[in-house]
This record gives structure tokens, sequence and C-alpha cells, in this order.
């Protein structure tokens, strides 16, 4: 094939200050690493325990409604969705003299319980039909507990001891929200441990391939394990700060672990082609800082700003993983060009030392431009070659796997994302299974302005009107309780309940229907119940209020996210290359990778395909919501990551040689099998994640390893350069204003 016509080549790059330093890092290389040894004896034990100290929660969206109506529940009534929901089972019927008393005994005492502001069951509100198994011989006892999220979670590791078990004729097991969420947060521990001890050999025997070498090997993992310590600090050091959320300990471990591998292996292979080049070892870590140190800081500043879109999300439990994820990848960065550096000085030629695979013939010009072409380098020329064919057969593939995310259907997690062995989560289904209505998770309605003594008129009128909505079961009011339009039960003392505490005024209804809170009938419901028109102000919240207004903040601030992400792609890329249309075609072909991991998403997780692949799991129809978000943000910066690695050995071959598809074969050759190794290795630790008992968690390990492998393989190895065979050298084209401002900021060495 005739290549083009060269273009007049840039002026080769000067040497950089990230050269000065690397020769720095070299001569004091023995202080660097006792001072990294002396900051790991102070990390170890203080971010051991981080986990115990991070929040739960945060996926509620500040000054919604909902949560307007949730903190005035707390505050003003303390009252609201129960927290805990206690399954009283009895060998015969709970109706009996024996469990009667006993029911009521337990309930009494929960109510008289530190931390619990109320407790309501079926023996205490007049034997309700709603709160008794379809059976007979089980029935519920519902707690209500005082706090914020963390508070509640204290006093509820502290009751549930005490109640569940053998209680007179009773076994009891609980389940509720607060019961699930604790459950998750266990399960997330477990998972993170088990997740690190299955990666950490497969990564390293993935290093070994790589390299051949033990000590090359090891030196990546070195970093990845400084990595993941220096995040558990970052989490705690940022909890004294804002909230963090204790799930980001998992996604950012993987994350710092992934990236500081990553930029390890790019910065050790190129310390060796130095090595194999003929360059002394100095010489040879300042040129490593200058190229691949340089690339590997620009790489972790694009990661950090796509995570950083989260930030615009008002949820701490996003916002959490930006705060956290940005700080890991700052750290991994930083690992990779302050301690690697003095690791290799120390090593020096030494770093290929007990080569394990003495099988292999190492390649003489292994640092040196190769007269050989390679795999990637034969792929590169057969897709320039026929670029069309080839960019619109990729492209039609990773769209029709990108078609069944039209079907997405979004949720909040609930009991369903937990193992089916989980207490929690048998107890759930046995409130499905058993009771006709959703006595867990009502609809709370507040009427901050309405008092139940002066306006009982209005406040019976509202509930009636309430009643009669379709699937509502039941209104429970100041006034009494109502069903189908009509008055069911006069007020009784646990109606007090609806009253507010101290001086403070106002009421509220609870709602109870026969849809799932979660479901769309279930939020369909909270838009009709807004509907209804109300004697004052009212402000409906409860599980399914929160999903519905959190949906709604999400939709709303995605845009602003994903503003964030184009243009500090589009800067980065530009101030990077110089090129007006290499940024462009970088956010297309992400996006096209992201379509296929999004489809897969959808039809593994949400319609339940391949169980049998990525591990069993309960498919109910939707996917969490935050899940999304998070992917989207974390697997965008993880394909700018290999785009930056790519493209800074396409642009160095360009400016050697002025010719676009030189550059490209060449670029692809020299990064293909590192990329591809760089994206198993990431892959890996993601997807020991797989084996999560948690459903959000495991569906975040594949779509990640997914999204990472395709990226890798049919984005860099076919789209790339049939892109950019087809845009010749209007590659590096950029409009005269835009090139001369180039000139003066670009992020040239």
């Amino acid at each position: 094939m005739t290549t083009e016509p060269a273009s007049p080549a840039p002026p080769p790059p000067s040497p950089a200050g990230l050269a000065r330093l690397g020769t720095w890092l070299a001569r004091r290389r023995v202080l660097v690493l006792l001072l990294t040894l002396a900051a790991l004896v102070v990390a170890v034990p203080f971010g051991s325990d981080v986990e115990s100290r991070l929040s739960e929660g945060g996926i509620t969206a500040p000054g919604s409604e909902a949560a307007r109506a949730d903190e005035l529940l707390n505050t003003r009534f303390e009252g609201g969705s129960p927290h805990l929901v206690f399954i009283a089972k009895a060998a015969s019927s709970v109706d009996a003299a024996d469990a009667a008393k006993e029911g009521q005994a337990l309930t009494d005492r929960l109510a008289k319980e530190p931390g619990v502001v109320q407790a309501a069951s079926y023996w205490s509100l007049g034997n309700s039909e709603a709160l008794k198994a379809k059976d007979g011989k089980s029935a519920l006892i519902m707690v209500r507990l005082a706090g914020d999220e963390d508070q509640v979670r204290k006093h509820a590791k502290r009751v549930m001891p005490t109640v569940i078990g053998e209680q007179g004729p009773f076994k009891l097991t609980a389940t509720g929200a607060t019961a699930v969420r604790m459950e998750i947060e266990k399960q997330s521990e477990e998972d993170l441990v088990k997740a690190e001890m299955l990666s950490a050999p497969l990564v390293l025997i993935i290093l070994l391939l790589v390299f051949g070498s033990v000590v090359a090997a090891s030196t990546p993992l070195a970093v990845g394990v400084l990595a993941v310590i220096g995040s558990f600090v970052v989490l705690r050091l940022l909890d004294m700060v804002v909230q963090v959320s204790v799930f980001s300990v998992n996604i950012t471990t993987a994350l710092g672990l992934g990236l500081a591998i990553d930029y390890s292996l790019f910065i050790v292979t190129r310390f060796r082609e130095e090595l194999a080049a003929g360059r002394e070892v100095h010489p040879a870590i300042a040129e490593t800082m200058r190229t691949a140190g340089r690339t590997v800081l620009f790489s972790a500043l694009t990661v950090a700003l796509s995570l950083s879109a989260m930030l615009v999300f008002p949820m701490y439990h996003l916002r959490s993983f930006a705060y956290s994820g940005i700080a890991v990848v700052a750290l991994a960065a930083l690992g990779s060009v302050i301690v690697l550096p003095a690791l290799l000085a120390v090593l020096g030629r030494r770093v290929d030392a007990w080569n394990v695979l003495w099988w292999r013939r190492k390649s003489k010009n292994s640092g040196a431009r190769s007269d050989r072409e390679g795999f990637w380098h034969r792929l590169a020329m057969a897709v320039m070659r026929r670029p069309l064919p080839f960019a619109l057969t990729v492209t039609a593939v990773l769209i029709a796997l990108g078609i069944p995310f039209l079907r997405v259907e979004f949720a909040d997690s609930d009991d369903r994302v937990l193992p089916a062995s989980s207490a929690a989560h048998q107890g759930a289904q046995v409130l499905r299974e058993q009771f006709d209505s959703q006595e867990g998770s009502p609809i709370a309605v507040v009427l901050p302005d309405l008092d139940p003594q002066t306006d009982s008129k209005d406040v019976a009128a509202y509930a009636t009107a309430l009643s009669k909505l379709p699937d509502v079961t039941r209104v429970d009011a100041a006034t009494g309780s109502y069903n189908a339009g009509r008055e069911v039960a006069p007020p009784s003392e646990i109606s007090q309940r609806f009253a507010a505490k101290g001086t403070g005024s106002g009421t509220w209804l609870s709602v109870t229907s026969d849809t799932e809170p979660y479901s769309q009938r279930g939020m369909s419901l909270v838009s009709t119940v807004r509907a209804v028109p109300s004697p004052s102000e009212s402000l409906v919240g409860g599980q399914a209020a929160l999903l519905v207004d959190s949906k709604d903040t999400l939709g709303d601030k995605l845009p602003w996210a994903l503003g964030i992400i184009a243009a500090s792609t589009l800067l980065l890329l530009f101030l990077f290359t110089g090129s007006l249309l290499i940024p462009l075609k970088a956010i297309v072909l992400n996006l096209l990778s992201l379509t296929a991991t999004f489809g897969a998403m959808v039809w593994v997780f949400q319609e339940g395909h391949l169980r049998w692949l990525v591990g069993d799991f309960t498919v109910t129809g939707a996917i969490d919501i935050d899940t999304p978000v998070l992917m989207f943000c974390v697997a965008f910066g993880l394909s700018m990551d290999y785009e930056v690695f790519l493209l800074s050995r396409i642009k160095e071959e360009y400016h050697r040689t002025g010719d676009n598809v030189s550059a490209v074969a060449w670029g692809l050759e020299r990064t293909g099998r590192l990329v591809t190794a760089a994206a198993v290795l990431v892959a890996t630790v993601l997807l020991a994640f797989a084996t999560s008992g948690l459903t959000p968690l495991k569906l975040l390990g594949v779509g990640l390893a997914l999204a990472v492998i395709v990226d890798a393989t049919l984005v860099r190895g076919i789209l790339v350069p049939a892109f950019m065979r087809l845009a010749g050298r209007a590659n590096w084209w950029a409009p005269r204003p835009l090139a001369r401002l180039h000139k003066r900021i670009g992020l040239d060495d």
C-alpha cells in the first residue's frame, strides 16, 4: 500500500521537567524508598478500619420533596416507614392466647428500647389483618428508629440481636430497609476480601507472562499494593471532611489497584526499552519519565476529570465515588512516577532478573525500532487497507450489542440484591408471599400546616380520597383508618403517632399499597398520590417517592455530567495532540464502546440471560439507578486512559516521520500488546467482583471488565486505525487560531 506523502514533521520534543525529576529520583532513590516505607508503617494501622467508619446510604436526593418529607417525619413526628420489620412465626395461630400475650409484651419491650421511637405490631394495632400472614401463623412487628442513617444503623445493631431467634412461642427473623442495608454492608466487606484474594495471584501470573521476569512483574504489583493501602487512608481522611459511602471502598480499591498496575506497566516497559536501547540506568529513568511518565500523568488527569463529573449529583453516594476516585487515581499515578522510578533505580538492570519464561527468546531490538512487523502492526495495516468495511462492521456490531439498553428500567437496591441465603432477603420474600400489602414500605404524606385536632374533617376527607386510589389497600391517619373510600377503624391510641411531638404542628398519613415500592406501579402510585388535591401543603415521601425524586434529579443533572466529560476530553486531547479531530473521534469511539457495555448490562442483569456465566442473582427486571452513572464515568475514564497511551506513541512516531499511516501502525505495534495486557489486568481485578453476592457489585465488575476488553481490542485494534486512516492528515489538523493557541499552551514535551 502506498503511504501518504509526509507532511512537515513537527520539531522533536525537548527535555522536560519530568526528565529532571526522574534523574533526581534516581539519585535520591534510597531516601524516597525509606520515606515510602515510613508512610506505610503509619498508613496500615490508620486505614485498616476504614469500612467501620464510613457512612451508609447517601442515595437520597437532598432537598427533594421526598427528602423534605422524611426529614419532617424524623424531626417533627418521630415517625414514618419502619426501619426494621420483624416476622414473628408461631407454631400455631398468632391469635392463640399465649402468642397474643407474648406478641404484645414484645412490642411493648421494643417500644421502651433506647433509640426506638415507635414500635407497632399486629397485636398493638388491634389485630389488623394486613399484619397477619395468609396462613395465620406469622405476624409483623414494625420498629422505627431515631436519628440519621448512621445512628439508625447503630441502634439496629444493638436492638436486632435482642429480638432475633426464639422468643417464647415465636421464632423471629428481621428484614426491612435497615436490616437489608446492614446485610449489604457486611456482604460488601466479605466480597472485597474475597475479590482481592482471588485477583492478586491472577494478576501476578499475568504480569509474569507479560514481563517474563519475577522482579519486573513484582514492581507493578508493589505499586498496586501501595495504591490499595493508600486508598484506605484517603477514604478515612476524606470521611473527616465529607460524608463518604461505605460502598465506595470496593470500587476505589479495584480502581486504585488496576490503574496503579496499568501505570506501572507502562513505566517499567518503557524503562526496559531504554535499557535495551543502550542507555545507562539514570538516563533510562530520565527518558522514561519524559515520555511514559508524562503520559501516565496526563492519563491520570483524564480519568480524574471523568470521575469528577459525578460531583454534579447532590447524592453523597455518588459524590463520594468522585472524591475517593479522584484521590485514588492521583495516588496510583504518583506511586508510578515517584516511588517506582526510585525502585527501578535501585534494581537497575536487575529488573530482568529471575526470568521464568526461559523458553522465550529475548528480542534483540526490544528497545529500538524493530524492522520486524509484529501482530499489531500487521493488524493495523490490514485495517487501513480497507478502513471503511472494518469500521462499518465493528460499529454495527457494537450498536447491535447496545440495543437492549433501549429497554432499561431503573430501580433502587432492595433485599433482592443480596444472595438468596440472606436472612433479610428471605424475610422480605416471606412478606411478598404471605402478606397482602407492603406494610414495611408505605408512602408517607406529610401535611406540615394542618392540625389533626382542629382540622380533623379535612384530614379525614383527604385520607378518604387517598384510600380510593388504585393499588392503595389502607390509609392510616390521626382520624382513623380508611379503605376504598370509607372508614374501617376509628382513631385509637396508636393514632397519636400522626401528631407532631413537642411544640411542632402538622400531621401525616401512611398510605399502604399492594405494590412493590421500586416497581413501575409503585412509582406511578407516587405520582397519583401527589396529584390528589390536598387541604394544605403536602409532601410525599417514603421509599417509592425517594426513588422517583432520585430518578428525576439524576435526569436533571446528567446533561451537566456528560458536558463535563465531553468538554474535558476535548480540551485535554487538544492540548495533548494539537488536533481538533482526534478529540472528537475519541468521544465517538468511547461512546460506541460503552453502548455495547450498557446493552449487555440490561440483557444479562435486567433480563436474566447468562446467569450461569456471571454467577446466580435475583432477576428483578430493573437496574440499580446509580450503577449506570458510576459505570459510565469510570468506563469513559478507563477508555481515555488507553486512548492517551496509544496516541502518545502514535504522536511520537508522527513527530519522527510526519507519515500518518506509519505512525498509526507503529504506534499500535508499540502499545497493542501493552494496552491489551493492561486491559486484561484491569479486567481481572474487576471480574473478581463477579464472585460478589451483591448484584450491583457483580454488575459493576462484569460491566466495567467488558468495557475495558471491548475498548482495548475492537476499538483500539480496529476502529482507531480505521478512523485515523480515513481521516488521513486531517487527524493532526486544527484551525489556525487553535493551532496558534496550542503552540502557546499545548502539552508538548
